[in-house]
């Protein structure tokens, strides 16, 4: 009988295939048994070719999984050598993210509410600069004074105190004592913009008086204001004659209004900042002009112990010739230093604002909080003690010690 084929298609049926015990046939067997119908073709191939490795080097791990990663090794390099000691030393304004290209660094230090001291002359560089925050020499009361509150509809609100104890005496910031002409500058329109506010804190003397707009914030910012030695000032949004094209904001002091209207939202103005002086117009120049509803108001300042400032913008202001019957503190300023915008108009205000200190020996100016205001009247300020003239806080006018003002002082 002869031996089975090794062709399948001749083989008879039921003769099994002889085995083969070379590593081929192992591996067809292998194939055979293990392969899964529903297995696709190339995965079923790496099986075979993984179980097939271990057959001929075996699995000394017993098939725990490792990963052989090729490790190419380079020289390190030695320790960066630490700066020389005359080296600059960046501050921690390094640490912060890059401003934005089109802001300056005037503009980033503006912002963050601090003062940089530099050399005469210098602009801001890009290594080491010194950060100090001025310290303030004359301390203002705190406020609110409980002997100089009482409690309203909209909150605290300022009153006379025993013995006629005013906010406008306890609140003021302390004349420094000295000699020579005299000059007092309110500064209008803080805290509607944070960094206008905080540049008019930190770059103005502080014996600037500081008037903020009743919205937003008023009480922080004031309060930071008065913490650098600033006294502060509180304006009453008054109607315009183009009203309400040009409207000063909610709570506004209407001529039409009644007088209980009108008197309900000025003490809402007088709620929003502790430890003012007094109040000033925010525009206005309708109201300031009739008499029937300017009156009321210098009324109520005088009896809540405060003063008022017309900051010299409404042309047909009564403020001044009403004073007397209202019984009122009341100073008007005699410049608006920024009523043209520009530098050089700016600088001849102040200028002028010198030469009329000199032939009367005080002055009273207002300016509102335009950058540009800020920046022109800081660099004028800081040198005037060298030129024989004094800054002295507008509550000096309000308090009758403003001698030549257009001052009327309450009888």
């Amino acid at each position: 009988m002869s031996l089975p084929s090794d062709d399948i298609l001749t083989r008879p049926l039921g003769v099994p295939e002889p085995a083969d015990d070379s590593l081929k046939g192992r591996l067809a067997r292998l194939r055979a048994q293990l392969r899964p119908r529903h297995v696709h073709a190339g995965l079923g191939a790496a099986l075979l070719a993984s179980i097939a490795l271990l057959f001929i080097v075996g699995d000394p791990r017993g098939g725990e999984p490792r990963v052989s990663v090729v490790i190419a090794l380079r020289e390190i390099p030695s320790e960066r050598p630490r700066p020389a000691p005359e080296e600059s030393v960046r501050t921690a304004e390094a640490e912060l993210p890059p401003a934005p290209a089109q802001s300056s660094a005037e503009e980033v230090e503006t912002a963050s509410g601090v003062t940089v001291f530099r050399p005469s002359g210098t602009a801001a560089p890009s290594e080491a600069v010194v950060i100090r925050v001025p310290t303030v020499a004359v301390k203002l009361a705190a406020a609110p004074d409980p002997r100089l509150v009482e409690r309203g509809r909209h909150g605290a609100l300022p009153k006379l105190g025993e013995g006629r104890l005013r906010a406008l005496d306890v609140y003021a910031r302390p004349e420094e004592p000295g000699t020579g002409p005299r000059i007092a500058i309110l500064l209008t329109g803080l805290g509607t913009g944070q960094a206008a506010t905080a540049s008019a804190i930190v770059k103005l003397p502080p014996q600037i008086s500081l008037a903020f707009a009743p919205y937003g914030e008023v009480e922080r910012s004031a309060a930071r204001a008065r913490d650098f030695g600033h006294e502060v000032l509180v304006q009453v949004p008054m109607e315009p004659f183009d009203y309400p094209d040009s409207d000063p904001g909610p709570q506004t002091l209407l001529v039409a209004a009644r007088p209980a209207e009108n008197a309900d939202r000025l003490a809402w103005v007088l709620s929003r900042v502790p430890g003012a002086v007094g109040l000033t117009n925010f525009m206005g120049s309708k109201l300031m002009g009739d008499g029937a509803g300017l009156e009321p108001v210098l009324r109520e300042v005088a009896a809540r112990g405060l003063g008022f400032v017309d900051d010299g913008t409404a042309q047909r202001s009564l403020a001044t010739g009403l004073a007397g019957k209202a019984k009122a503190p009341v100073a008007r300023a005699e410049f608006v230093l920024d009523a043209v915008p520009r530098a050089d108009a700016i600088d001849r205000e102040l200028a002028r604002l010198e030469a009329q200190a000199r032939n009367k020996g005080f002055v009273l100016a207002s300016a509102t909080a335009m950058p540009l205001s800020i920046e022109r009247i800081a660099r004028w300020a800081k040198d005037l003690d060298a030129r024989g003239l004094r800054l002295v806080p507008v509550s000096a006018a309000l308090r009758g010690s403003g001698a030549g003002t257009r001052l009327s002082k309450a009888e």
